[in-house]
């Protein structure tokens, strides 16, 4: 899995997401994530919303570390 694919994996789960993933090794990737959809919503919340959208990518072991730094616009 690359950062190209992960960036695409979350816009289709949060449409109105701003997404960049950073990440050059195949294995260890950031992502931030803007979504008007996390207002109101805890990190833990946001996260387990970005989590969702990459489906069975962890537990399958195709995506192996990803850091997330998620927000609402301000």
């Amino acid at each position: 899995m690359n950062a190209t694919e992960i960036k695409n994996m979350i816009q289709a789960g949060l449409p109105d997401a701003q997404v960049e993933v950073l990440g050059d090794d195949g294995q260890h990737f950031e992502a931030r994530v803007v979504s008007a959809s996390f207002a109101g919503k805890s990190l833990v919340q946001q996260h387990q919303m970005v989590q969702a959208t990459l489906g069975d990518s962890f537990t399958s072991g195709v995506l192996h570390a990803l850091a997330l730094k998620t927000s609402a616009p301000r």
